[in-house]
């Protein structure tokens, strides 16, 4: 069974914990390092490494005290020359290239952003397969036999459109994020039959509404919703 854990989702950070029950991994670092030992009981050195989607602050922050506390980051080649080519636990991985992190076996996926942007399919051993999705305008991938999924629902078109903000930034954020809209298209075309947990991830402090998001997505798919 996976556990997940999120020590943090939105716009200010991202850091989310994910374990196999063997293999304890983070998927992004777009907090302080303090705050990550705290969201892990001060037991970092047990984590056996850190997916990073990309290169935006919110995701990637703390990759230099990883790197310090010997963590090793997999991450694209965009970061890795910006946080230091030369580092030994600077990873690189590519789209569709699978690789493996102790009893996980990871698939990065692209994903559309306004940076190059990873998506993660991660199998395990034990039988648990997780997809994490976010900062994304939409999905095109396919999967099947998920059994836990993290998925970005940053805003829904209704309160975006009845927003303040200006008209550029509302295209920019249709162009880089997930909506509920979005996300309920993804859930209609893909495998539901074995998942088992729903986590809705980066949602925007002002074009989102928690309760709804939530409540929309168990409706369609009669699954177990958290909001992160």
């Amino acid at each position: 069974m996976i556990e997940i854990r999120s020590l943090a989702s939105g716009s200010r950070g991202n850091c989310y914990y994910v374990s196999d029950g063997v293999t304890p991994v983070l998927l992004e670092c777009g907090i302080g390092w303090k705050e990550i030992q705290r969201g892990l009981n001060f037991r970092t050195s047990e984590l056996d490494g850190c997916l990073v989607s990309h290169e935006h602050q919110d995701h990637c922050k703390a990759i230099p005290d990883l790197l310090r506390a010997g963590i090793d980051v997999y991450c694209s080649q965009e970061i890795i020359d910006i946080f230091g080519n030369a580092h030994h636990r600077l990873l690189k991985i590519k789209p569709l290239e699978k690789f493996y992190i102790g009893s996980w076996a990871v698939l990065p996926f692209p994903l559309v952003h306004d940076v190059e942007n990873l998506g993660f399919l991660m199998a395990s051993k034990g039988g648990g397969k997780l997809a994490y999705i976010t900062d994304s305008a939409y999905c095109k991938y396919k999967f099947k036999g998920l059994t836990n999924l993290l998925i970005e629902c940053n805003y829904s078109l209704d309160l975006l459109k009845e927003s303040d903000l200006d008209t550029e930034v509302k295209k920019r954020i249709i162009r880089n994020h997930m909506s509920i809209e979005r996300v309920k298209d993804f859930l209609r075309a893909n495998d539901l039959s074995k998942l088992e947990e729903i986590w809705l991830l980066h949602l925007s402090d002002d074009n989102s509404d928690a309760e709804r998001f939530k409540r929309e997505v168990q409706s369609l798919t009669g699954k177990m919703v958290f909001v992160a």
